[in-house]
């Protein structure tokens, strides 16, 4: 019997199972893929989640698989910088938002994982799971054998479309479509390295996302409404439409003049998926699958990783997992609460279109002028940022 099985070997189940495994926790995770691809995910670690990965001692093994402090985070409109902000001064510890390959992330935590004592089985596909005092995970080898294992705890570390939240019987909601996300890696990319850039096209309610990841390698965005048609920014035949809607943002032509596609094109709805409670008789939910927020927004990784330090801090707390558990559900409530609430404001102030919305836009982002902090620093604070009546009311300039 384990401590701990983790359903998933990605950031959410690795981390967790390497934390466990350094305390001395016997811990099982089982990962599907036999190698991780470019799936276009997420890639830029908000200075709050880079301050979740020092508390995890996560931070070298990111550094070793490539990922490059990014400090500065500059906005634009219109084609010129409206606003640069060196995010270290605001974030608590002074970190740095980071510009990282998902791939290489992840099979560098199920390696540190590996290295620190959890059994890995890999590939291998859990294909079902009974909750209960003793929970149970079943599992299809590669040579097609069914084994089962139980633990003190199981966790679902599945992602965005995960399995494991139907087996264990979690209710899964989800909002209404609005906002969707294209991402492309390139090769070649000519702009400033020790920023993020973030270039708004309020006419369309667009916006172009620049992730530098260091020599010349560039992950690149495209945030857009969904509209029923994602598609339109998805396959390599789509690759002209998504440079078109960078050039309608204003990025410089310089920066991408020579810049060659070497991943996938594809897009995302952005809709959050999400679990009330994700705990339940010996299931725990993290990451994706406990709550995917909308990606425009690039909080999935920080979110992930400040799940499993909560996770981990509550189950090393007490020899009780099942209240451990609980505990855990009821934090993550409420900071993802926080979070949705505050990109819900940033969807309607930045994304909204049409008369009413841009004279909204103008009074929110004049009354920021002069007072920055009426804007909730999303990149340095995330969901610790004041999200109640009364910051509600300054960000739309309504006090």
């Amino acid at each position: 019997m384990y401590d701990l099985i983790a359903v998933g070997g990605g950031l959410a189940g690795a981390a967790l199972g390497r934390a466990l495994a350094q305390r001395g926790r016997r811990v099982l995770v089982i990962e599907r893929e036999a190698r991780f691809r470019d799936r276009v995910r997420g890639e830029y670690l908000h200075a709050w989640g880079a301050a979740e990965a020092h508390a995890l001692d996560l931070s070298d093994v990111l550094h070793a698989a490539g990922a490059c402090a990014v400090p500065w985070l500059t906005v634009w409109v219109g084609g010129n910088p409206a606003l640069r902000n060196d995010v270290r001064q605001t974030s608590a510890g002074g970190h740095s938002p980071h510009c990282l390959s998902h791939p290489a992330m992840q099979e560098a935590v199920l390696d540190a994982a590996r290295a620190a004592g959890a059994e890995v089985l890999r590939p291998a596909a859990a294909v079902g799971v009974t909750p209960g005092a003793r929970p149970a995970v079943a599992v299809r080898l590669e040579d097609g054998r069914l084994e089962t294992h139980t633990a003190r705890l199981v966790v679902g570390a599945d992602g965005r479309e995960s399995k494991l939240r139907g087996w264990a019987g979690f209710r899964v909601e989800r909002d209404p479509e609005k906002l969707a996300l294209a991402g492309l890696l390139f090769d070649g990319y000519a702009g400033p390295e020790e920023s993020g850039s973030l270039f708004w096209n309020f006419a369309e309610g667009e916006q172009a996302l620049i992730f530098p990841q260091g020599r010349g390698r560039l992950r690149a965005y495209i945030g857009f409404h969904a509209r029923g048609d994602t598609g339109r920014l998805s396959g390599r035949r789509r690759v002209p439409a998504f440079l078109a809607a960078c050039e309608a943002a204003r990025v410089p032509a310089a920066w991408l003049a020579n810049a060659v596609p070497v991943g996938p094109l594809a897009a995302f709805p952005g809709a959050d998926v999400y679990v009330r409670g994700p705990y339940r008789a010996g299931v725990a939910l993290v990451g994706d699958a406990a709550s995917a927020s909308d990606p425009t927004w690039g909080c999935g990784l920080s979110l992930t990783l400040r799940d499993v330090r909560v996770l981990r801090d509550a189950l090393l707390a007490s020899d009780d997992w099942d209240a451990a558990g609980r505990a855990y559900a009821r934090q993550h409530d409420d900071y993802y609460a926080h979070l949705r609430t505050l990109e819900a404001w940033f969807s309607t102030c930045f994304c909204d279109v049409g008369g009413e919305a841009d004279a909204r836009r103008a009074r929110i982002l004049g009354r920021a002028a002069g007072e920055p902090d009426r804007i909730p620093d999303l990149v340095a604070q995330g969901p610790d940022a004041p999200s109640d009546e009364a910051a509600r009311r300054r960000f739309f300039a309504q006090d």
